[in-house]
Order: structure tokens, then C-alpha cells, then sequence
């Protein structure tokens, strides 16, 4: 462990995962930590403290968990101070350079699909015979990741808008970007600030791999001066990776560029839902980015299943589908859900983090019959619905009275079912795709999605 903070004082701001996996990490350098909260710490084995007893000049150093907003005051306090700050994406890099410098690392962005993604090209790099595993804002750290005695070879990392942001001196083979739609306004600002830290990812890339049938994509990479592989839908282009008929296709990362290469057949990607394949395509470049074969990613994406709470069907009876993809915390993710899907009892709501819901409504308004509708932004969701889709049915839920975040108590999801139930037909999917975060009635999305399945399984059990 040469890399050495030996006496350095070194906070860390953020008490989650990466506070803590940086607390160990720095500890085991010879650094002084403490981790430092908004938030009260709870069975921490590092120094804590409040925020507002932070002394400026106490600290040599900060290191900022990806959360925090570069708005918050504790932060401004030692910007002014010109205190040095980084990141963990750039402390791993850091470590990686002197005890790993062979380590291959890629990268992945976007409002929506990023975990299925990064898993996927994972994946194929494993079946490519290289030592690759997904890490970032999915797995485990970077810095665990990086400091991990699997000597990896190679890490793919999934990064949100607030790790790119904080992020400056890490470098990467391959990065791709699947799409930008509105989200994350509340911590950004706006949605250009939230679009120009995502493109800001290709800054740090040799390579991107870029969806072409996203226009702001599209539009954002057009001064970037790396190689540029795009993927699409429809029949690629040379230097272009897509779909030709019943086959996904290579034609970037091939000898002859008018000439296409088969990566898989179209019905081995599951499910087979346009978005999904997508997000097949982008892996694929990446894989073929850290040189893997066209055959392990055949492999490798024909035996991938994605992780629950995606497109997950949790029950089908009388022609009707229930479908779980309490993932989709944003009006983009949800709006690729509804649009997979033929005639929708969508059940949506939460917290929508300063995202609008209009655009949604108005590409997708003819495949939605009825939408129920929970959380605390669900009258802007019902507001929409009457303004561009005056057709559907709305029934608005409202939070029983001795309902509470975590407890067994499962009324509030047990009503949203039955309510469903009510107007779903043979041909109907009930979809929860909620197009906002759940933290305002639930601990998670994966909290929202179990108690939507138990919910639909004590409903059709007690029958």
C-alpha cells in the first residue's frame, strides 16, 4: 500500500457507502478522518461529527460524497477557503495509477438504463476471458473495487450525474452515454447544467459510445473531438453499431466498416422491449471496446437477466400482465415502460425531483387507459393527464392514516392493486413505472416494487 496520507487530515463528507468505504481506505494510508453529516451517523467505527461543528481550518483536505450538492454551505465554506477538495472517483484513480496501472477502466452514463447496462458489459468482458466487474454507482465502490484482492482488470463504472460532476482527474478506454432526459433538476439546477455534466463524461474518454437515437446525445457530442461510435435501432451506418432486421449488428469495431459483423440474434436479448435493446447495443460497444469477441457477447447477453424491479412480470392471469419496474424513478425511464407495452393501468407517483411529467404524457397518452396515481407529486401527474390525455381514468391514492415508511403494514400498496384491478381487462398491463422516486412513502424503489408484488400476490392468493 504505498500510497501514503500518513498524519494528513482528511474529512469526508457523506456517512452513506462511499463515506464509509473512503474512511477505510484512507484510514489504512495513515490518514486522520472524520466523517461529517447532515444527517446523525449511526454505528460509524470512524470519528463523526455534525456539519455545523465543522472548523475550516482544522482539515487539509475534503472528500466529497457524490450526494452532496456543491450549493451546500459547509462546502462553499471551504471552496472560499480554497481547501482541497476531491472526490472518490479521482481518489481511486489516484490509487489505481501507482498500485494497479494496467487496470482498464470504462464508463457509463445516462438518465436511464445504466445499472442493466453496465451488468451487461460486465458480463460480456467476463465472457471475453477478461477479469472485469461492474462497480460504481452499482456493486461496490470504485475505491473497494480499485483496493480489492481480486486484482481486477478491469472495471466498468456506472456514473451518475453527481459522481461526473465532482469528478476530474480519472480517465477511461471507452465511456457510453445511453441517453439525457430530464432529471436530477433539483441538485443541477436546471436541465442544462444536469445535460452538460453528463456529456462532460466524454472530457475524460478515448472513446464514446453514443446513442443516436437520442437527439440531445446526438446534439451535445457533436463538438467532441474523440472516436465516436454510435449506436441505434435502426440500420447502422459504417463505424456504427444497430439492428438489421432480426440481428444486432457491427459495423464500428470491424476490419472493413461497409462490411457487418452479428453480435446476436434480436430474440436473445430479454426482455426484448426497444429500450433493453438499447442498452444491449451500448454494452456490446464497450465490450468490443476492451477487445471482446463477438461471440462472448453473444454469450453473454443471451444468458443475461436483468435485475429485479425492471420490466420484472410479477404475475399474469385472465390476459392480464402485472409488471414491476418500480426502477423507472423518472418520466424517461417511464415513459420506455408505457411505450413497451400496448394498452397501460399505469400506477405512478413520489417524488419527482423537480422533473415535469408533460412530455410523458404526451407521447405516451395512447397507450394509457387508467393510471393511479400515489406520493406527493401525483396531482402534477394528475394535472397532466387532464391536460394532454383527458381520456384516462384517474384515481388518486391517498397515504392511509397509520401508514409509515418500513413498517409491515402493506394498505397503501394493497389499495393502489386493487384500484388497478378494477380497471384492467384481458390485454391489459398493469404497470407500476412511477416515474418518480419513492423515499416519500417508501425506503427504496426496491421497497416500492416488493410491496407492489406482495400486494398483487395477496390479492389473487385470497381469491
Amino acid at each position: 500500500m504505498p500510497l501514503n496520507f500518513s498524519k494528513n487530515r482528511i474529512l469526508i463528507l457523506g456517512g452513506g457507502v462511499t463515506g464509509s468505504a473512503l474512511a477505510h481506505s484512507l484510514t489504512r494510508r495513515g490518514a486522520v478522518i472524520a466523517i461529517a453529516d447532515d444527517k446523525k451517523i449511526e454505528d460509524s467505527s470512524f470519528p463523526t461529527c455534525s456539519t455545523d461543528a465543522i472548523e475550516i481550518g482544522e482539515w487539509e483536505s475534503v472528500v466529497v460524497s457524490p450526494g452532496w450538492k456543491p450549493s451546500h454551505p459547509l462546502i462553499k465554506k471551504f471552496m472560499a477557503a480554497n481547501v482541497m477538495m476531491t472526490n472518490e472517483i479521482d481518489l481511486a484513480w489516484q490509487i489505481k495509477q501507482e498500485e494497479a496501472p494496467h487496470q482498464r477502466w470504462f464508463a457509463l452514463t445516462g438518465t436511464n438504463g445504466k445499472t442493466s447496462t453496465v451488468e451487461m458489459a460486465a458480463a460480456a468482458m467476463r465472457a471475453g476471458g477478461l477479469h472485469a466487474t461492474a462497480c460504481g454507482n452499482v456493486g461496490e465502490t470504485v475505491i473497494a473495487a480499485v483496493e480489492s484482492k481480486e486484482k481486477y482488470e478491469v472495471l466498468v463504472l456506472e456514473l451518475s450525474s453527481f459522481q461526473i460532476h465532482w469528478m476530474k482527474s480519472a480517465q477511461f478506454n471507452a465511456s457510453a452515454i445511453l441517453n439525457i432526459a430530464d432529471d436530477h433538476t433539483d441538485w443541477h439546477g436546471d436541465f442544462e447544467e444536469y445535460a452538460r455534466t453528463k456529456i462532460s463524461l466524454l472530457d475524460s474518454s478515448s472513446t464514446g459510445i453514443l446513442n443516436a437515437d437520442d437527439a440531445e446525445v446526438v446534439k451535445r457530442s457533436v463538438h467532441w473531438k474523440g472516436r465516436k461510435v454510435f449506436f441505434t435501432l435502426d440500420t447502422p451506418g459504417p463505424g456504427e453499431i444497430g439492428v438489421v432486421e432480426e440481428l444486432l449488428v457491427d459495423r464500428a469495431f470491424v476490419a472493413d466498416p461497409q462490411e457487418a459483423a452479428m453480435i446476436c440474434e434480436l430474440n436473445e436479448i430479454k426482455p426484448t422491449v426497444p429500450h433493453n435493446v438499447s442498452n444491449a447495443l451500448a454494452a456490446a460497444g464497450l465490450a468490443r471496446a476492451a477487445g471482446v469477441n463477438h461471440e462472448s457477447i453473444r454469450s453473454a447477453l443471451a444468458n443475461f437477466t436483468p435485475g429485479r424491479h425492471r420490466i420484472e412480470e410479477i404475475h399474469s392471469a385472465q390476459g392480464i400482465s402485472w409488471i414491476d419496474d418500480s426502477k423507472a424513478t423518472n418520466p424517461h425511464a417511464a415513459s420506455a415502460s408505457i411505450m413497451s407495452a400496448l394498452s397501460v393501468v399505469w400506477i405512478a407517483g413520489g417524488l419527482a425531483k423537480g422533473a415535469r411529467i408533460d412530455e410523458l404524457v404526451k407521447r405516451c397518452n395512447k397507450r394509457i387507459k387508467a393510471a393511479v396515481l400515489i406520493g406527493e407529486d401525483r396531482a402534477m401527474i394528475a394535472h397532466a393527464l387532464r391536460e394532454y390525455a383527458p381520456h384516462v381514468a384517474i384515481i388518486e391514492i391517498n397515504t392511509p392514516a397509520d401508514y409509515h415508511i418500513g413498517s409491515s403494514d402493506n394498505s397503501l400498496m394493497e389499495d393502489v392493486v386493487q384500484a388497478a384491478r378494477s380497471f384492467a381487462v384481458e390485454g391489459d398491463t398493469v404497470l407500476l413505472a412511477p416515474a418518480c422516486a419513492s423515499m416519500d412513502q417508501f425506503i427504496n424503489y426496491a421497497d416500492r416494487g416488493d410491496r407492489f408484488a406482495q400486494a398483487v400476490k395477496k390479492v389473487f392468493t385470497s381469491e
